[in-house]
Parts: structure tokens; C-alpha cells; sequence
């Protein structure tokens, strides 16, 4: 691994500044940023509230609101991969030892979400964007409900071959390759929730409505329990 990781500058012919790196081994600044890239799919594909609140904004409100929404979480994987990838051990372990609060607060929030969305009358096209900010920030926020997406960043770099530290300029590829990978995801959800939006009337938008509630509360009773099962 060391010699794969011995990193050469590669200097501008006339100015002398640094303009490339090569590497000593088959591992480049392309597949690092390709590899990061596999690490923001692999963590923002399986389906969570979060993957029901952006379909569900895309499917009301169109690109605009899904994908802002999208942003949001991208932002939270990109901080907790930035905190995997620089093995900032302080930041996790409090995370970890603040589990608990963080598990209830966010399943308390998750529920008051999917109550909103349960009651929410089915506005079609974009009048149903409560606006960017709003959009950002609760997907934020609930995305960084879950500390131990951390452990998760962990466990997929090192199955990645990426577990070991080493130079900063190389994690920082890694963490803008998590970044793209997520709002990959995100973009495609939302384009493919998009385009198929005309397909349903107010009728169908209200049932997505209370599926997406029920489906966010759900998740939010069993984040809950998971924080009280845990203890402090």
C-alpha cells in the first residue's frame, strides 16, 4: 500500500507550479475520485425518510425543491465522510457518546415531519415548495440525525481499500468524489420522480403524501427507540 501511495508533483513546465500529482502505483488522483464517488452512492442509495422526502418534494414541486433538497443531504454525508476520511477520532467519538440525544431529537423531529407531510393537502406543481432554505435545511438536518453514518463511511472506505490515512490533498479528492456521488444520486432520483410526476393527479399526490408521512414517521419511531434502546 505505502509504494502504491507515493505521490510525485508534477510541476508546470513554465511557471513551476504544482499542476498534477502522479502516483507510484496504479492508484491515480482519477480512481480516488471514483472510488469516493462509489462511497457517496453507497451511502445515499438505500431508502431512508431522506429518499422520501426529496421524491416526494420532486414529485410536488418539481426539479427545484428535489434537488436543493438533495443538496442538503449531500452536505451532511459530505461532512460525516470528511470526518471518516481525516479519521478525526474526537469528532467521532462524540458522536458516538452523544448517540443518544442525537437519535432522540432527530426521531422526535422525523415524526413531526411526517405528520406535516400526513396532513398536507396534495398541491400539485410548484406551489408546493415551502422555499430553498426550508428545503436545505430539514433534509440537513435529518440527514445529520444519524451519527453513525460516520461508522458507515468507515466501513465502506476500508471494504474500498481506503482505510488507511494518508496525505491531505488525498482525502480531499476523496471527500469531493463522496460529495459528487451523493448528489449523483439525488440528481437521478429526482429527475426520474420528475418526469414522472404528470403521470399523477391531485388525488395520487395526496396519497403520495400520506404514504411519504407514514413512511417518515415510521422511521422517526425507530430512530426513537433505537436512542432509548441504546441509553445514555
Amino acid at each position: 500500500m505505502s509504494k502504491a501511495l507515493r505521490m510525485k508533483v508534477i510541476e508546470h513546465p513554465k511557471s513551476g507550479c504544482p499542476v498534477a500529482w502522479a502516483a507510484g502505483g496504479n492508484l491515480n488522483v482519477l480512481w480516488l475520485a471514483l472510488k469516493g464517488l462509489a462511497a457517496g452512492l453507497a451511502i445515499a442509495i438505500p431508502v431512508g425518510p431522506v429518499n422520501v422526502l426529496v421524491a416526494s418534494r420532486a414529485l410536488a414541486g418539481g426539479r427545484r425543491p428535489g434537488i436543493v433538497s438533495g443538496l442538503g443531504a449531500a452536505m451532511a454525508d459530505t461532512f460525516y465522510g470528511s470526518i471518516a476520511g481525516f479519521s478525526i477520532t474526537f469528532i467521532i467519538q462524540f458522536l458516538l457518546r452523544e448517540e443518544f440525544w442525537i437519535r432522540v431529537i432527530g426521531g422526535i423531529l422525523l415524526v413531526g415531519i411526517g405528520v406535516v407531510y400526513f396532513r398536507k393537502p396534495p398541491q400539485h406543481m410548484e406551489a408546493a415548495s415551502a422555499g430553498a432554505h426550508s428545503d436545505f435545511v430539514s433534509t440537513l438536518l435529518l440527514t445529520l440525525t444519524n451519527p453513525t453514518t460516520v461508522l458507515s463511511f468507515l466501513a465502506v472506505l476500508a471494504a474500498l481499500g481506503l482505510g488507511d490515512s494518508g496525505p491531505d490533498w488525498r482525502t480531499l479528492v476523496l471527500v469531493g468524489g463522496i460529495f459528487c456521488g451523493s448528489m449523483t444520486w439525488w440528481i437521478i432520483l429526482t429527475e426520474t420522480v420528475y418526469r414522472l410526476r404528470d403521470r399523477f393527479d391531485e388525488r395520487a399526490v395526496s396519497w403520495m403524501n400520506r404514504i411519504a408521512g407514514l413512511a417518515i414517521g415510521a422511521f422517526g419511531v425507530l430512530t426513537f427507540i433505537l436512542g432509548m434502546v441504546q441509553g445514555r
